[in-house]
């Protein structure tokens, strides 16, 4: 049977060249959200810290270099990758949370909308070709995928590029603990309809959750953690306990509910392209899906970037996929046929998933 699918034909992901290890944040004092100093040895923070995330060192952007340059970069690999013309570009659909934030400010910039710069920087001249930005917190390069397949299934797009990019280095607050999880980085990929015979590659299923009560300022833009800092100036700000507990009840729920959708067993999943966000948070996402079936999480189904590269928001799951797809992770391996799922969660609070044929 001939069926119509949203095909991934070309990854490419830019992993900026500056590393910064946890010893380098012991030069800071930590202060609390009371804004009371944190007594405890900036070198145990740091142990424990790493510990739980399991993040070691993570990577910035050059001072010259914006959300926008990554995703442009990013996305010249992918569509290098697909083989694609750029020119036969349907839509450019770029996802962040900050737009541009030029080194050394806090004021970011989306006039014009990234997608608008990337469009310019492929010096596509398409006037057909649709560039805009979506904010959706950490999921939004997986809505960007569901939005693309939604607009291939309603019959107004044949191809779609859709990034990933932020650089979330010039919106942390150095007196505050949390700043050691972000990164920047960008991920792209090229999505095309295509026929095939079924069971053909593709998309099979998605599925969206938001929790917008409480949940809706769990990670949020407020003032430094530092005494007296200037209450004008804001940064990334994130109720850790409480995005934990969120993450643990309803993206085990939200996954579980993309794979039923998809007819595919359990058994039968290679792969999960979660979110890196927190290793120990993911381990547990991970064991609570595959117990909602009574099962047990194979080892290595989920691979991590989390421990080099940080937490770089909506670029994870594009980059992880790209790295495993080129071969990187000698432990993860991809064939065709294989089904695998990709999932996030973050700022709104919102949860995506969808789920996909090699």
């Amino acid at each position: 049977m001939q069926v119509k699918q949203a095909v991934i034909t070309g990854t490419g992901s830019f992993v900026p060249p500056v590393v910064k290890t946890n010893q380098e944040f012991t030069a800071n004092p930590f202060y609390g959200e009371d804004h009371l100093r944190i007594d405890t040895d900036p070198q145990e923070v740091v142990r424990k810290f790493q510990q739980i995330t399991g993040i070691a060192e993570r990577r910035y952007a050059n001072n010259d270099m914006d959300a926008s340059d990554m995703a442009l970069a990013a996305a010249r690999v992918a569509l290098e990758d697909a083989a694609c013309d750029p020119e036969t570009i349907d839509q450019i659909i770029v996802a962040h949370n900050f737009g541009n934030v030029v080194k050394n400010t806090i004021q970011t910039d989306v006039l014009p909308a990234l997608a608008s710069r990337v469009k310019h920087g492929l010096a596509i001249k398409n006037p057909s070709c649709i560039p805009y930005d979506i904010l959706f917190g950490c999921p939004g390069w997986i809505q960007g995928v569901i939005q693309a397949d939604a607009f291939f299934k309603a019959g107004m797009a044949k191809k779609c590029l859709v990034i990933g990019t932020e650089a979330l280095s010039r919106v942390l607050d150095v007196y505050d603990r949390d700043s050691m999880i972000f990164s920047d980085g960008a991920g792209a990929a090229v999505l095309e309809i295509q026929d095939g015979e079924d069971p053909a590659p593709g998309i099979l299923s998605t599925a969206v959750q938001a929790h917008c009560g409480e949940e809706v300022d769990y990670l949020y833009f407020g003032k430094s953690n530092f005494p007296n800092a200037d209450p004008g100036i804001r940064y990334i700000k994130m109720k850790g306990r409480k995005v934990y507990e969120y993450a643990m009840t309803y993206v085990p729920l939200a996954m579980k509910d993309c794979l039923d959708k998809s007819g595919v067993p359990i058994d039968q999943l290679k792969k999960v392209f979660l979110h890196q966000a927190n290793e120990k948070m993911d381990e547990g996402i991970i064991k609570a899906m595959y117990k909602l079936y009574g099962a047990v999480a194979p080892k290595d189904i989920m691979p991590m970037s989390i421990h080099k590269l940080g937490n770089s928001s909506v670029a994870t799951v594009p980059t992880l996929y790209d790295m495993v797809k080129r071969g990187m992770m000698a432990e993860h391996q991809l064939q065709p046929g294989d089904v695998v799922l990709f999932a996030s969660v973050g700022a709104g609070m919102n949860i995506n998933a969808f789920c996909y044929r090699v």
